[in-house]
């Protein structure tokens, strides 16, 4: 860890924080919520030990990146956050590397499908995780299809309101508001009826997951108190602008080699209709080049965190086909 490198990169009007380590081909990596460049430390020292030029950033609104306004959610669609990684790539590649892997878990993935859509001339190979391509519905927009299908307790619902859900996180803290969403391993939607916080009481001793250690939730906390959680927040409240923005690419395939990974324990998997997508053919029909979608047994939502050793080997092994 010690080894691995900081700086502040301008990238699309932001000052944007990149954690790197390593030499050779450069591999992208691109966090969810509610995370940090730091989610992918185990992937960075194991790929760079592999010959590779692991970069992680901070994305628009989170941790040591800079110059995003966060009081309005319409500058976090994927457009604007394709838009910094574009720039992002272009700082941090060797000269004559117009490619670069990219590796996306949770939002990180919406991002890199994003990337791989609008600019797959940028994409030699990805592997995603957690969620899989959505390809945009011709006329219903996401945020009222999950209203229609979970009502509006389901918590994407619940954050479209500006300030609303940071004021509940306020209630029970930065920590105990982290270490709920790393903790989660129901399979059912999460849903935030009113008046129902996300703990019984703030005076319950916090347990960690097995992955996560108390220097590491501190590390996260450390961050995102001094940030908030708006600027994560803001992507799904871009959601239904990310509809109206992306209009031109409808029925659009992903045609970028592939590798996609999901723990049987993720809500993300057990959403509606999505085992179908995934394993029944839909999946591979709007991303043709998918090479495989492994469903790793007993793994929950932070796989890259709870099973780094296996996640390594599986990113590993399918970059190497495009050295």
């Amino acid at each position: 860890m010690d080894k691995i490198e900081h700086r502040m990169v301008p990238a699309n009007g932001l000052n944007m924080h990149v954690a790197e380590l390593g030499k050779g081909p450069t591999i992208l990596l691109l966090h969810g919520f509610p995370e940090l460049w730091y989610t992918w430390r185990h992937q960075m020292i194991y790929l760079a030990s592999h010959g590779y030029h692991a970069v992680a950033p901070d994305l628009r609104g989170y941790g040591d990146t800079t110059g995003a306004p966060v009081s309005d959610p319409a500058k976090f669609t994927t457009l604007h956050v394709v838009g910094d990684l574009v720039s992002l790539i272009d700082a941090v590649v060797s000269p004559g590397e117009a490619k670069v892997f990219v590796v996306g878990h949770d939002w990180g993935a919406a991002v890199a499908w994003a990337l791989c859509l609008y600019r797959p001339d940028r994409v030699k190979a990805l592997v995603n995780m957690s969620l899989p391509f959505i390809p945009r519905h011709p006329t219903l927009k996401p945020v009222d299809g999950l209203r229609a299908i979970y009502g509006n307790d389901h918590y994407v619902i619940k954050i479209q309101e500006p300030g609303e859900i940071e004021g509940e996180f306020a209630v029970w803290g930065t920590e105990r508001v982290l270490n709920y969403f790393f903790n989660y391993r129901n399979t059912e939607p999460i849903l935030l009826p009113k008046g129902i916080g996300l703990v019984r009481s703030s005076d319950d001793p916090l347990i960690l997951p097995s992955w996560l250690s108390k220097e590491d939730l501190a590390y996260y906390t450390s961050k995102f108190e001094k940030t908030g959680f708006t600027g994560g927040l803001n992507y799904y409240r871009a959601l239904n602008i990310n509809w109206e923005l992306t209009a031109p690419w409808t029925g659009v395939q992903v045609k970028v080699p592939a590798k996609f990974i999901v723990g049987d324990l993720d809500l993300t998997y057990n959403l509606m209709g999505a085992k179908d997508y995934i394993e029944k053919g839909g999946f591979k029909n709007d991303v043709p080049l998918l090479e495989d979608a492994i469903v790793m047994k007993g793994v929950c939502h932070f796989l890259h965190e709870e099973k780094p050793d296996e996640i390594n080997q599986y990113i590993h092994q399918f970059f190497q086909q495009f050295n």
